[in-house]
């Protein structure tokens, strides 16, 4: 696995982001923004900051997961799998939510956990980190490489009706499909890919005609096939070993709860 970084407190790492106001919270209900500022037991910088394709103009996307406590669940109104906010570009899961993606291969899910970028790593945030081999599977051909392909199809269908595809997507879809193929050719996710730095903001800034970034497509899908064909991953995550350890975050969850009570 890449090394990752711990990075310093909130304050180090906003700048650059979207300058939302300082206080106002879009997308977090009050009632459980508690849980992304007390429960958070891993915090990571994403997207281009992440992928070594920042510019000036980047904003800092953060991604966590977050551990409901025990006495959430005892209510009618049950705790949220996700949430925005409350800090800018913010959005973060409920361990089981997020654990349930990543199984399934989501590459959202999997690059968070994935990032050289660590803001917040708690003893079970570490822990997760540790199990991060676990989710990784042949699934992630479908995933990250059948998505990449249907949304060129669609870009051209798009195309053929006059309307000319976003360069952020196109570079997004190029991206899904340089890390799946290396992730399928050495059963290790990085996600960093400034070696394809210039190329690729080649292409955001629509300085690469259609027909180049086509062919480069072309050629990825290739490699993609050829190593999932070659690849040593196994056919299904190991999901046994997932539960087992969300199982016993759950417990620890309740016995520190049953401590807590009075």
């Amino acid at each position: 696995m890449p090394p990752r970084r711990v990075l310093p407190g909130p304050a180090g790492i906003i700048a650059g982001g979207t300058g939302r106001v300082a206080g106002i919270i879009e997308g977090v209900p009050a009632r459980w923004e508690y849980l992304v500022e007390r429960h958070t037991v891993l915090s990571v910088v994403a997207g281009s900051r992440a992928f070594g394709l920042a510019t000036s103009a980047s904003d800092t996307d953060l991604r966590g997961v977050y551990v409901a406590p025990a006495e959430a669940f005892w209510r009618f109104d049950k705790p949220p799998t996700h949430l925005d906010g409350p800090r800018p570009e913010q959005f973060s899961w409920e361990v089981e939510r997020f654990c349930a993606l990543a199984l399934a291969g989501n590459p959202t899910a999997l690059e968070a956990l994935h990032s050289p970028l660590v803001e917040r790593r708690t003893p079970v945030g570490a822990e997760l980190l540790a199990l991060a081999p676990a989710f990784l599977s042949r699934r992630v051909y479908r995933t990250f490489g059948d998505h990449a392909r249907s949304q060129f199809r669609r870009a051209e269908k798009r195309r053929g009706r006059g309307v000319e595809p976003r360069p952020k997507q196109l570079v997004h879809q190029l991206r899904l499909l340089l890390t799946a193929s290396a992730l399928l050719e050495t059963g290790t996710l990085d996600i960093d890919v400034s070696h394809h730095r210039d190329r690729l903001l080649a292409v955001r800034r629509q300085e690469t005609g259609w027909d180049e970034v086509c062919r480069w497509s072309e050629s990825l899908v290739e490699r993609l096939d050829r190593a999932a064909a070659r690849t040593s991953l196994p056919d299904a995550p190991d999901t046994a070993r997932v539960e087992d350890w969300l199982a016993s975050v759950r417990r620890r969850s309740l016995d520190h709860a049953e401590e807590a009570a009075p």
